[in-house]
């Protein structure tokens, strides 16, 4: 055993030395991305801090309220946010809001088309399941160390983080989701001329909406769970009071800023999950 493991092979000095390389030869492409993103992400934020909080949170109900026609919906969105406004919490779920909806936005953009290429060609989603297995298990520490290096502390290191831990699960169901087409759709979508961006568009992805959904939805619960990791690189909203209480052994705080995000995930489930049926019904 003694000649196994002083043959270590060096997997951390490589981990190392691309991130050195990286850093030393790519700097300008990070630096412009994590600029990017850090406008993004402030301009969405400060557009959220500077509504007042009882003007938003009555837009929200009523957007609510237009979309799902649900008053037991409207009152839980309502109640939710008031309960966070007492607690003193608005401006953190503000920030960890728009850290979600950027983080959700990138996952979607980027695993929808990924999947559905996937599912058209095995090959690709041979290949990208290892990785995504890596991305699903691998702790969440150890890639934060390099985003951290390679975009500094803030926002911007928290939503790539936040992006590589939540991607696959929109990829894995948009695979599922048009994977499953029955063929006799697909035979039927070709004997009607179809062509394929037809067949896509018209059959492929109306089907596999629902898997689609359920990518989202995993998405934003991912997001959320990233909040407090992604507040150990600077990132605002709740998981700073969250890491604040953890530090300073503070009950309250901890339980309240918990409440918070909890009473976030659940308005989110909801309100996605009761749009979701509701398109289904009609």
């Amino acid at each position: 055993m003694e000649w196994l493991t002083e043959n270590k092979i060096p997997l951390g000095r490589w981990m190392r030395a691309g991130v050195d390389w990286l850093t030393d030869n790519a700097a300008g492409f990070f630096d412009a991305v994590s600029l990017g993103l850090g406008v993004l992400i402030d301009g969405l934020v400060w557009l959220l801090e500077s509504t007042p909080p009882l003007i938003l949170l009555a837009v929200f109900a009523l957007a609510v309220l237009l979309i799902h026609r649900s008053l037991r919906l409207v009152l839980l969105v309502a109640g939710s946010g008031l309960l966070i406004i007492n607690l003193g919490y608005w401006q953190e779920t503000v920030e960890t809001l728009a850290l979600v909806g950027m983080a959700t936005l990138v996952c979607m953009a980027v695993g929808v088309p990924l999947g559905i290429a996937a599912a058209h060609r095995p090959w690709l989603y041979q290949a990208l399941r290892p990785v995504l297995d890596l991305m699903q298990t691998i702790p969440t520490f150890v890639y934060l160390i390099p985003t951290l290096i390679l975009f500094g502390l803030g926002m911007v290191p928290g939503l790539i983080s936040t992006v590589i831990f939540a991607l696959p699960a929109p990829i894995r169901l948009t695979y599922l989701g048009i994977s499953g087409v029955p063929k006799a759709l697909l035979e039927a979508g070709l004997a009607f001329g179809a062509t394929r961006r037809q067949l896509l568009l018209k059959v492929e992805l109306p089907h596999a909406k629902p898997a689609i959904m359920a990518g989202l939805t995993q998405c934003i619960m991912l997001s959320l769970s990233m909040v407090v990791i992604a507040a150990l690189v600077g990132a605002d909203g709740l998981g700073k009071p969250v890491v604040r209480a953890l530090n300073q052994v503070n009950i309250a705080m901890g339980f309240e800023a918990g409440l918070a995000i909890v009473l976030l995930a659940i308005v989110l489930d909801r309100v996605l999950k009761r749009g979701d049926a509701g398109r289904d019904q009609r």
